[in-house]
């Protein structure tokens, strides 16, 4: 066996908080790596600051520690355990990278013996050094940008009088396009190359001539010891050069691609990878094509290190690549690996596809207020959907489905843009609406070649957006009554929803649902497989689709399903969607945590989620995987098909909790805390009256639907207000307001971008305190299971203050109210599960601000600080499993744990950084303290009031 048997320990180096630009993708490439390796009896040691990781789970690895990502903390590791043989470095993204060179440079490695696997030290500079790679193309014959490493001012300005406009300054070793951009005019050029020196941890660019225009491509590798190689999956991007790959909707397998012109891009990419050192692991390889009859090909970089296009590409494929690419860095190599899907193919089988997938990023530019929402080579997106269908048309349609952003797919919902200026110039510079944009255009009669004109996207792409509108032109033309079979299953086949089709023939989504059934138009569901059903699947990890009829030769007609239905007591875990501010990866931990209590009380498992970077999305983590939108639609026919004890809404976010009310009125049963329960919690006036009876204290408040109404609120409430529209998560459209003026101003704001919506106008408690606590209960029974002091006063968004574990300074009469108030709202609400209450505290007196029966983004934290599974504990009360008294609660905290959130700003140089009740944060860090004299905790609470924004 050739696995090094010298390796008895390894640490693994995680990826800190969620920032854009590195996301929960290195969660689940870091959870499936320490699994991976423990498989071989080995021990791992894992280091991470994020607490709302599953990785950071006390099962995923032997010692975990939750520490800043600093060499300071590595030698504490390294001399708390000195059997470590060696550090893997490759799934913590950038972060771990960059960390792992400083240790290296500081002889860090050297003074513990320990060293690097899956990737050494040259390979991390050939591919990050823009120079050394420039080398490296040209010794190996691979063709490139004209380009130039620049380190001066100077410098940079003389490369650009030799190259021209437009250029792509990109600063050496940074994530995520940080400081990259493109020039256009000389006059940006100081600036911006300013800029990408100063971003450089290194003070170095690269100048390249700009290939705007050109299409983009990616392949993902897997390379063993050996030398033998395979290509996981090949990636186009929709938009052209000039995106940057996260901002980009990309396709894969690619669709536009000629055949020579694939086989020179496998055989580049794969003497690239063959040339950047000793080197065993997963490897992403980018290219960039001419768009014309030649297909020039130039190389564009290459990143030796798993990456957020392979978690794609994972969940694209089903090859678990962090898993093999761990194995490889314990020595396996690749023909001695299984395939973790067929179980009885050799990883070195490369994946074939026969289905299409569609990723779409997420974007939050609504918390950006001021922002450039442009599109360019720096990242702005915070999290991505994947769409997987039999055509690139339908996975496009599911993935539109998927982003929750109030839109049904392409067109036929009535929110389309149709001002001919406003198309163009969202065309022109490219917005991140504009996978919608391109449909309205058609349907506005703007020609193809002018479309392709101006966004440069293939010809092929817009032809199969042309086919939509055409079909769906078609459609209007009938009734529900009249409407043929034929067009119906196309127009189900090519994704569009049944609320689309509704739309079109002006009907209910509910009637177009009925004409379904009564034709015999049913979802199916197919495997992913990875190899095109080449060989037997073993994991069950299902898409939907739909098929035409086969007739048997008896004369009997069926569709085939791959999803077979088991006579198992089963429950549904519906996932939270794409990541968004105010809706992270602490849902999808609470998701997995969901999924693993429901099997331990002896259900089969079912998880339904579009996000590719998640856990919750693993193969083998749920009992079955339905990798399907967060919509209603997919969510009822997954229902039907499985006919599942009960869904369990309360762990996966707003996204979920908002399908609890269509759930209830279908007669579905929802797990844990009814939907009239929900509903009183979110409904502000149903609310008040609960705690006027409970005789709780809360804000006067008031609610309004006009401009007018608000304006007569104000007068009985006292300014200042905070307004805020109900069903809402992370703050959005909260503000606070000190006039009349202001507050007119917000509302009319509001009343525009979420229309027929209500608004809550709350007198804020100017300089109040703020607390949160969350409890678990089984409507008799309640355990709080933590209460937090945040340091930033009332006002500033819970997600984005630091918050205390335990409070720091509420006296034990403050204490007691909390505990009290917590007991009796959880009680009165009926809450089985979680709940999250939040507090203000003014004069000694604790007003209630809102009570969520649901999981929280606290809930990881306060797991993680005190090591206990809190998650798993209030499933098994939704399920009846288990009530709160059977439970032996022991947390574990010496001193004080605290939430620290963490802000992208950088990539919105713009924006009004003060904070307020908007949250804002992308991300979270935890920092355990001794003490209350802790130079950190007096450095934050020294600047408390520093962000607080009116």
């Amino acid at each position: 066996m050739p696995k090094d048997t010298s390796i008895k320990s390894v640490l693994i180096i995680g990826s800190g908080p969620i920032v854009i630009g590195q996301a929960c993708e290195f969660d689940y490439a870091g959870s499936q790596s320490a699994r991976s390796i423990r498989e071989e009896g080995i021990e791992v040691i894992l280091i991470n600051s994020n607490p709302a990781t599953i990785m950071t789970d006390p099962s995923m690895a032997d010692h975990i520690y939750l520490k800043p990502l600093t060499t300071k903390s590595i030698i504490e590791i390294l001399k708390e355990h000195p059997q470590i043989d060696a550090v893997l470095p490759t799934m913590g993204g950038q972060t771990a990278l960059n960390l792992c060179l400083e240790a290296q440079d500081k002889g860090i490695w050297e003074d513990f013996g320990v060293r690097l696997i899956g990737v050494d030290v040259n390979a991390i500079n050939i591919t990050e050094d823009r120079d050394q790679f420039k080398a490296l193309l040209k010794k190996i014959d691979v063709p490139t940008a004209p380009a130039e490493i620049c380190t001066s001012y100077l410098r940079g300005k003389e490369i650009a009088q030799e190259f021209g406009f437009p250029l792509v300054i990109r600063p050496s070793f940074t994530l995520g396009g940080t400081g990259a951009s493109i020039v256009y005019k000389p006059e940006d050029f100081d600036r911006l190359l300013t800029a990408g020196l100063e971003a450089s941890p290194i003070h170095e660019v690269l100048i390249d001539k700009a290939l705007m225009g050109w299409k983009e491509y990616e392949l993902e590798l897997l390379r063993d010891k050996n030398d033998n190689v395979v290509i996981i999956c090949s990636i186009e991007n929709m938009d052209p050069m000039g995106i940057h790959t996260g901002d980009s909707i990309t396709v894969a397998p690619a669709m536009t691609l000629s055949d020579t012109t694939f086989q020179k891009l496998r055989d580049y990419a794969i003497l690239m990878m063959r040339s950047i050192g000793n080197f065993a692991g997963g490897c992403n390889v980018q290219f960039a094509v001419s768009p014309d009859d030649k297909e020039d090909i130039v190389a564009i970089e290459i990143n030796p290190r798993v990456s957020r296009s392979s978690a794609l590409a994972s969940k694209a494929t089903g090859y678990p690549i962090a898993k093999i690419a761990s194995k490889l860095a314990l020595g396996y190599t690749l023909d001695e690996l299984q395939n973790q899907i067929t179980k009885s193919t050799s990883a070195l089988f490369e994946p074939t596809l026969d289905y299409v997938i569609v990723k779409i990023p997420r974007w939050n530019f609504d918390k950006f207020e001021g922002s450039d929402r442009t599109l360019g080579l720096q990242m702005k997106s915070v999290g991505e959907v994947m769409g997987i269908g039999r055509s690139f048309q339908e996975a496009l349609h599911k993935a539109t489905q998927s982003l929750e952003i109030k839109r049904n797919g392409l067109g036929a919902d009535g929110k389309g843009y149709t001002n001919y200026e406003q198309i163009i110039e969202k065309l022109t510079y490219a917005s991140w609406d504009r996978v919608f944009v391109i449909y309205d255009a058609i349907a506005m009669g703007i020609p193809l070649s002018r479309i392709h004109e101006i966004t440069k996207i293939d010809m092929w792409f817009l032809k199969q957006y042309e086919e939509l509108h055409t079909l769906e032109k078609e459609i209007a033309k009938y009734t529900i009554t009249t409407l043929p079979k034929e067009f119906l299953l196309e127009a189900k086949q090519k994704g569009f929803a049944d609320r689309q089709i509704a739309h079109m023939m002006g009907c209910l989504e509910s009637e177009v649902h009925a004409l379904r059934m009564n034709m015999n138009i049913n979802r199916v569901f197919k495997l992913v497989d990875t190899c095109a059903a080449e060989f037997k699947a073993k994991t069950p990890y299902y898409y939907s689709t739909f098929e035409a009829e086969i007739e048997k030769a008896d004369g009997t007609r069926f569709v085939d399903n791959e999803s077979v239905v088991t006579d198992r007591k089963k429950i549904i875990v519906l996932g939270s969607g794409p990541n968004r501010i105010g809706q992270g990866i602490e849902f999808d931990y609470s998701c997995v945590h969901g999924v693993l209590a429901s099997k331990e009380c002896g259900y089969e498992t079912i998880m339904i989620n579009c996000n590719p970077e998640t856990v919750s999305t693993d193969f083998d983590t749920a009992d079955k995987l339905y990798f399907e939108p967060v919509f209603w639609e997919h969510i009822y026919d997954i229902i039907q098909h499985e006919k599942p004890e009960g869904v369990i809404v309360q762990l996966g976010g707003q996204t979920a909790l908002k399908l609890a009310e269509k759930l209830s009125k279908y007669g579905v049963k929802i797990i844990g805390t009814s939907f009239d329960a929900l509903d009183l919690a979110e409904d502000r006036g149903r609310f008040s009256d609960l705690l006027t009876e409970l005789e709780i204290p809360f804000p006067k408040f008031g609610i309004a639907e006009t401009a007018d109404e608000a304006s007569e609120l104000a007068d009985q409430l006292d300014f200042p207000l905070l307004i805020r529209p109900s069903y809402v998560l992370g703050g959005q459209g909260m503000k606070i307001v000190i006039n009349k003026q202001e507050l007119e101003e917000h509302v009319v704001n509001l009343l525009k971008t979420i229309p027929g919506n209500k608004l809550l106008l709350d007198h804020y408690l100017d300089g109040a305190i703020e607390a949160e606590a969350d409890a678990i209960c089984d409507g008799e029974n309640v355990y709080i299971i933590g209460i937090m002091e945040h340091i930033e006063p009332c006002g500033v968004h819970s997600g984005d203050s630091n918050a205390t574990l335990p409070p720091f300074n509420l006296g034990e009469f403050v204490m007691q109210q909390i505990k009290d108030h917590t007991q009796k709202i959880a009680i009165a609400l009926k809450t089985v599960g979680l709940i999250n209450i939040q507090f203000a505290i003014k004069d000694d007196t604790v007003y209630i601000i809102e009570a969520n029966p649901r999981a929280s983004r606290t809930v990881p934290f306060i797991a993680k600080a005190y090591g206990e599974p809190y998650v798993n504990y209030a499933t098994k009360v939704m399920l009846g499993h288990s009530k709160v008294t059977d439970f032996d609660f022991n947390p574990q905290l010496k001193g004080y744990a605290i939430k620290q959130p963490v802000f992208s700003f950088s990539k919105f140089p713009n924006v009004n950084k003060a904070l307020g009740p908007e949250m804002k944060s992308t991300g979270e860090s935890i920092l355990f303290i001794d003490d209350l004299k802790d130079d950190q905790f007096y450095e934050l609470y020294s600047r408390r009031k520093m962000y607080l924004s009116k």
